[in-house]
């Protein structure tokens, strides 16, 4: 179900499938959005995209480009437009980083 590329990537580094699916205690911001205390990342990441495909906050004019309301802005930098590229990078942010 993995792209080839992301496939390639975890298997050359399996740290970064470990960053991707370990539990992470969430901020207070992430974690309203949510509505969970701990997630992994790349369960954020799901959440946050079917909340966009829900609410069909995706531009219609130009699908990679998504267009915050309230909730969303509250996660997202206070950003009115969000591209899709953007997106992993700002939920990134969210999550604390592991000392070497």
């Amino acid at each position: 179900m993995l792209p080839q590329r992301m496939k390639k990537a975890i298997t050359d580094n399996p740290k970064k499938l470990a960053n991707l699916i370990d539990l992470v205690n969430l901020p207070s911001t992430l974690r309203d959005f949510v509505g969970q205390s701990q997630i992994s990342r790349l369960g954020c990441f799901m959440h946050v995209w079917s909340y966009i495909k829900t609410n069909n906050l995706q531009d219609t004019n130009n699908k990679n480009v998504v267009n915050c309301d309230k909730k969303l802005k509250g996660i997202l930098l206070g950003k009115p437009q969000v591209e899709l590229a953007e997106l992993p990078a700002l939920i990134k942010l969210h999550f604390p980083k592991e000392p070497k």
